[in-house]
């Protein structure tokens, strides 16, 4: 099987390492079966070739791509870039592309759609996510009931569908969970890979980070463990399993 192509843009890398364990596992996928890329420590290569993979997985991170430049760090700039830089190639080939979290942002505001904080961010814990029409016809979503849980936690948003997208998943906090442009490029505002011993792991790493108030983190943590978010793992084994090649 070709691999998959994990771009993570997680600088931490505790948080790091447990999201690609996460992806792995969620996803059904060996170690030999990912080419990890650690956006914080090396670019995409320039001679990268898409067709050596199955596709391509981007994960979360504490980014925002609607944040000015000018107070972006250097390494928020090059995790940026390096995400943004693979995207034409994407979508001018109807690639195979999952992109969680912060994947939606790059995917939207590569497609020139508006990003931005002051609609549709969500504190962290669970949503429930709802099928629209177009996503109870979608491949992905085979199986899954009306509405399930996921976990969430952003600071900016998508504030309106992409030209070219079809809007899969919705929920009562955040209209665009998951949208798909052409046939094959996805991206969710939800973590499709995240459980709540990962969840809990994060919670922590970023307890200082302005995603909620630092005193909050213990309230989180017990509301995390005590949630039940199973469905959207599969989302990662179905995109793994349509697309092995």
């Amino acid at each position: 099987m070709r691999p998959f192509l994990i771009l993570q843009l997680r600088p931490e890398t505790e948080a790091s390492d447990d999201e690609f364990a996460a992806i792995l596992s969620k996803g059904g996928l060996s170690a030999g079966q990912a080419h990890r890329i650690r956006l914080d420590q090396a670019p995409v290569p320039a001679d990268l070739r898409l067709e050596e993979y199955s596709g391509v997985i981007v994960g979360g991170g504490p980014g925002c791509v609607s944040d000015p430049v000018a107070e972006k760090s250097p390494l928020e700039r090059q995790i940026e870039n390096s995400a943004l830089a693979l995207m034409p190639r994407i979508t001018g080939r109807d690639f195979p592309f999952m992109g969680c979290c912060y994947g939606i942002g790059v995917l939207a505001h590569h497609l020139g759609a508006e990003v931005a904080k002051h609609r549709y961010g969500e504190p962290v814990g669970t949503t429930c996510c709802r099928l629209t029409e177009a996503g109870r016809a979608d491949p992905l979503l085979a199986g899954f009931p009306d509405r399930f849980d996921a976990f969430v936690g952003h600071k900016e948003a998508v504030q309106h569908l992409p030209e070219g997208c079809a809007h899969l998943l919705s929920s009562p906090t955040c209209p665009y969970q998951m949208i798909r442009f052409g046939q094959n490029v996805y991206a969710t505002q939800f973590h499709p890979e995240a459980d709540s011993a990962g969840f809990e792991t994060r919670i922590r790493i970023y307890r200082h980070k302005c995603y909620f108030r630092p005193e909050d983190a213990d309230a989180l943590i017990a509301l995390c463990r005590s949630a039940d978010v199973t469905w959207p793992e599969r989302l990662l084994r179905n995109f793994v399993r349509r697309y092995a090649r």
